[in-house]
């Protein structure tokens, strides 16, 4: 079982991290898992790098699936702070403009689980040492595509055409560089087409098993 105790005897966050490709259904489950544990979710969307130095044309043939488009040190910082039991002042990222919105924070507080969710969750070395359990949702790529279409479309102002041309350029070749590699090295593995009640319970069941949640879901 992981260490529960922070240096000051009380109990920390348990931290699990949920990582998988682009449309894999990572999302939805951490936001099951969340709501079931009434944990702090922990997207790391929300730090992508600012791109208004860019123009529009090259913020949308920006390569968002390599691990530098991401502001990693403040992810891991901010990980480390919760883990901890403090609070952060997360950042917030406007998907339309591909930057983020200036001046405009959130301010989380840790409670008993810490859910860090994104593509590459379980890619960052120094912040494989910070979780207590990780999850890869796996999916076949064009599951992942069809639902990246539905969601960018819908949500992100994209042309179909353009998100199939962002996932073949770079979503798939880096999900195969950087994405799943990780599946071996996961504490569980679920598949993101299968149905989310058995994926949660598999989930629940693994901590269980670990000590690191009860039937009451505290630790």
């Amino acid at each position: 079982m992981a260490e529960q105790l922070t240096l000051s005897g009380v109990i920390r966050p348990v931290v699990l991290a949920v990582g998988g490709c682009s449309g894999s259904g990572k999302t939805t489950l951490a936001r099951e898992l969340a709501e079931q544990l009434n944990a702090v979710l922990f997207p790391l969307d929300f730090y992508y790098r600012s791109l208004t130095h860019l123009s529009r044309t090259e913020r949308d043939h920006y390569n968002f699936d390599h691990p530098d488009s991401l502001e990693h040190d403040l992810i891991v910082r901010h990980v480390e702070a919760l883990r901890e039991g403090g609070a952060i002042d997360r950042p917030t990222y406007d998907f339309n403009t591909h930057s983020r919105v200036p001046g405009v924070t959130e301010h989380i507080a840790a409670t008993r689980f810490l859910i860090v969710e994104g593509i590459l969750a379980l890619h960052y070395e120094d912040l494989l040492p910070l979780y207590d359990f990780t999850v890869y949702v796996d999916a076949p790529h064009e599951v992942c595509l069809t639902r990246r279409i539905h969601r960018d479309v819908r949500e992100r102002g994209r042309t179909e055409a353009s998100v199939i041309e962002q996932f073949n350029t770079f979503a798939r070749p880096m999900a195969e560089q950087y994405v799943l590699p990780c599946r071996e090295s996961a504490d569980v593995t679920v598949a993101g087409t299968e149905a989310l009640d058995w994926s949660i319970e598999l989930v629940l069941g693994s901590l269980r098993r670990r000590g690191l949640l009860v039937s009451d879901g505290a630790v």
